[in-house]
């Protein structure tokens, strides 16, 4: 019966407790199948030869099989897969070497090979692969060395813990590759081939370890814990003074960055000091492996803290999950199956798990391992892999140092100390009269009551990063100060705003969009990698996105434009209505943008467009108003209510983005000054084209005649929907969203009288405000902001500081004086 579904699309049969083989009639008879998943559903291989010619196939997910091998070789012989875009047989006692043919499917964006036991080179024929973002052969037995084109690459590629002879680097990451344990050792054992040229041990062999996993640098019971924030996202490798951390695999989540590697909560409550412990953890879609090294050979006490934060005690879905792993000491498993949750007794609530182990070449090793079981779906599409919250190795007979090993009497030491302290306070004061503590008791009050959930970088990191804020470096000016361009130590490239000393802004600002931007995470939405507030030093640390604004890619210089055609175009319109509709609704916070412009969408390599600059959002609740500001959002992008009259719902943002996918259509900018007339709109132009019945000349001349006629229509209709100038009549963004991806119907644009005379007085009104722009400032083509408490500014600091662009080329001066 089932084999006769022909017309299935799509295929998910996860956590489950299935038993049997996989049916072979999947790849043979279901030809229009478009992805399929089977990750811990608790079948057995071997899987079945795709040897079918499946057009539509974008997706084969399978995971944690037991029973027979499946030779890799024969799986995809004769295999059409024109459409592959992730291919990822994860555990699936796979065997054989990889075949040169593999190397045709060059769709793959994501392929993993991970835990298996595939053997021999890996071929040059997957340098074919030139599309792929995350290659994950970890785990296997491939030997011989490590292809050129592999170090050479700056996509992420995981060949930990394999057998090759030559890695061809010394280190144990070569830019976006993990390259930790990818030499064969002698019975598995000794120190890791590419940490011998790293390390260096004190003359002292080390008594204890102690790691803050995914946290800052802690002190719990005079015990100082060292700081573990790295977060450079899947397949890396990260190393202190005398340890490291190999974290693999990709959590496969459609709303889930893959690079956010730490979690952060604070509702943990544990009295005393060891609450810090468990207020953040590093986790891992896959594997996670701790290493310390420099140990004296000894008998150690090993424990483990765990808090599962991820998941809630209350009876929402989010308390649904389950994490469940494998934990493995020295190589040993200890722990299988744990589920911290359960251990515990809920979630939230710590458990130390105590081990002793003998350390006898001055390593030691801690595997935390998803093995295939847990939700994958609950309470999103994602793996939970391991979580872990501390780490404390320490010798047992280990006697810190006592008064007496100094051979310093008691009031020597009282007279030292109090001649430091004196002197201490003596500078303090001096420095206090000078009113050099000024700047850092302000910054004090400012983060009062506001917990920053996110990455501390150092001011050494920083300037490391950038050159010591090198000129060359230097990307942008905004009205928080310069952004400088940076690239950190394990290749990770960044974008840095840095406050400046006479920004109008100030610290409430700055810190505010930290409160913002650390609680929200989306596909959709710049990441911020994390912070420096270091002395009279304020930074915040973005990702750096490749292609710049889409203000510059629509309507900047001839050099700085970019060819966007149709598809793409409708891509970044429905990707920017997805991180509007999770900031509205599916957000805890329910965020209010305020600031929606073309100038404010940043683009990444791949087009994908991230929504930037929550400096001027606004917490839709009243509880979370220490972390709002003022009034504030760009001319031409603000809706009428909010601009003139400063009513603010969630409807102001859903205008703005009527206007940016206006740009869009158009490849224009949505207002422009012309010498004594009235200034040209954008969305007047289009009401102007609807009601003759010419919409289609809206379209921006440079994509052609090869775009989707209907796809068109239906952006510039939903535009004019979210452009309505009655803000009840728009649309919530969800609902733009299922319209732009054609699952709804596009609603009807009402154009009663009522409406029409609304839209018109608006747009007197807007015009006024305009020309009085222009009086006040004769550069009256610069993008401006209005605040609703004061005069006219410049915009104030956002993403667009990141990437500023101006609108005054002489391009777009030429574009513009043909209408």
């Amino acid at each position: 019966m089932f084999a006769n579904l022909t017309s299935l699309k799509e295929f998910r049969i996860s956590d489950n407790n299935f038993t049997g083989q996989i049916p072979d009639f999947i790849f043979r008879n279901w030809t229009n199948l478009e992805q399929i998943y089977i990750e811990a559903s608790g079948l057995s291989g071997p899987i079945p030869s795709i040897n079918a010619t499946l057009e539509n196939l974008e997706y084969i997910i399978i995971s944690d099989l037991n029973g027979a091998n499946t030779t890799f070789s024969l799986l995809v012989i004769d295999a059409t897969l024109p459409k592959l875009d992730r291919f990822m047989l994860r555990s699936c006692n796979l065997i054989g070497e990889i075949p040169a043919s593999f190397g045709t499917f060059t769709s793959i964006k994501i392929l993993d090979l991970s835990f298996n036991r595939l053997s021999g080179k890996i071929p040059d024929e997957l340098s074919n692969l030139d599309h792929f973002d995350n290659m994950f052969l970890n785990g296997n037995n491939f030997n011989g060395s490590v292809p050129q084109w592999i170090l050479d690459t700056r996509e992420k590629v995981d060949l930990s813990y394999n057998n090759f002879t030559n890695t061809g680097v010394s280190d144990c990451r070569q830019n976006s590759v993990n390259l930790f344990s990818s030499i064969a050792r002698v019975n598995n054992t000794g120190i890791v081939p590419c940490l011998t040229s790293q390390i260096t041990c004190p003359s002292e062999p080390l008594q204890f370890v102690h790691i803050n996993c995914g946290g800052r640098e802690i002190t719990v019971n005079d015990t100082i814990y060292e700081a573990d924030y790295d977060g450079a996202g899947p397949s890396t490798f990260y190393r202190s003074t005398n340890w490291a951390f190999s974290s693999t695999g990709i959590f496969l989540s459609d709303d889930r960055p893959d690079d956010i590697l730490v979690l952060d909560n604070r509702q943990v409550s544990v009295d005393g000091d060891e609450q810090q412990l468990y207020e953040s953890a590093r986790l891992a879609p896959s594997s996670l492996t701790y290493y310390a090294f420099c140990l004296a050979n000894a008998t150690y006490s090993v424990n483990l803290h765990f808090a599962e934060i991820q998941f809630t005690n209350d009876r929402n879905y989010s308390s649904l999950g389950r994490r469940i792993f494998d934990v493995y000491i020295q190589g040993k498993q200890e722990l299988k199956d744990f589920n911290i949750e359960e251990e515990a007794g809920g979630a939230g609530i710590p458990k130390v798990k105590n081990f002793t182990v003998n350390v006898t070449d001055s390593t030691l090793e801690i595997r935390f391992q998803w093995a295939g079981k847990g939700t994958t779906s609950i309470p999103e599409r994602s793996i939970y892999g391991p979580l872990i919250s501390a780490i404390s190795i320490l010798d047992p007979t280990y006697k810190p140092p006592s008064e007496s090993d100094g051979g310093i009497a008691t009031a020597a030491v009282v007279g030292i100390v109090g001649g430091a302290v004196f002197a201490a306070l003596l500078i303090l004061g001096i420095l206090w009269w000078k009113g050099c503590l000024k700047q850092k008791s302000t910054l004090e009050q400012d983060l009062k009551g506001i917990e920053l959930q996110t990455t501390s970088f150092t001011l050494r990191q920083i300037k490391a990063a950038t050159n010591d804020f090198h000129a060359s470096n230097k990307i942008g000016e905004g009205g928080f100060g310069p952004v400088y361009k940076g690239t950190l130590a394990d290749g990770t490239v960044i974008a840095v705003k840095q406050l400046s000393a006479r920004s109008k802004q100030g610290n409430r600002e700055f810190v505010t969009e930290i409160g913002m931007i650390s609680a929200l995470q989306h596909p959709h939405l710049v990441k911020l990698y994390g912070c420096c507030i270091e002395g009279n030093q304020l930074m915040l640390i973005y990702e750096y996105l490749e292609n710049n604004s889409l203000a510059r890619a629509l309507f900047g210089t001839q050099e700085s434009q970019l060819t966007l055609d149709w598809p793409t175009r409708m891509k970044i319109c429905i990707g920017i209505a997805r991180g509007l509709a999770y900031l509205h609704e599916e957000s805890r916070l329910k965020i209010v943008h305020r600031d929606i412009k073309a100038t404010n969408v940043l683009l990444d390599k791949n087009l994908n467009p991230k929504i930037s600059d929550f400096g001027l959002a606004k917490l839709d609740e009243e509880e979370n108003t220490h972390i709002s500001t003022r009034i504030a959002g760009t001319y031409g992008y603000m809706a009428p209510e909010y601009a003139l009259h400063g009513h603010l719902t969630e409807k102001a943002d859903v205008y703005s983005f009527g206007i940016v996918a206006l740009e869009i259509v158009s490849g224009r900018c949505n207002t422009k000054s012309r010498p004594k007339q009235e200034p040209f709109i954008l969305l007047e132009w289009a009401h102007v084209l609807k009601e003759n019945g010419s919409l289609l000349e809206l379209v921006d001349t440079r994509i052609g005649s090869d775009c989707n006629t209907d796809e068109v229509m239906a952006m510039i209709n939903i535009a004019l929907l979210c452009t309505n100038p009655t803000s009840s009549a728009r649309p919530l963004m969800s609902s733009v969203v299922s319209m732009l991806e054609g699952k709804a119907e596009v609603q009807e644009y009402l154009t009663d009288s009522s409406i029409s005379s609304n839209r018109q007085m608006s747009a007197e009104i807007m015009k006024k405000l305009y020309r009085k722009l222009e009086e006040d400032d004769t550069n009256v083509s610069q993008t401006r902001s209005m605040l609703a408490d004061g005069p006219w500014t410049n915009s104030s600091t956002s993403a667009a500081d990141l990437y500023p662009v101006s609108l005054t080329s002489g391009y777009l001066q030429n574009r513009d004086s043909t209408n």
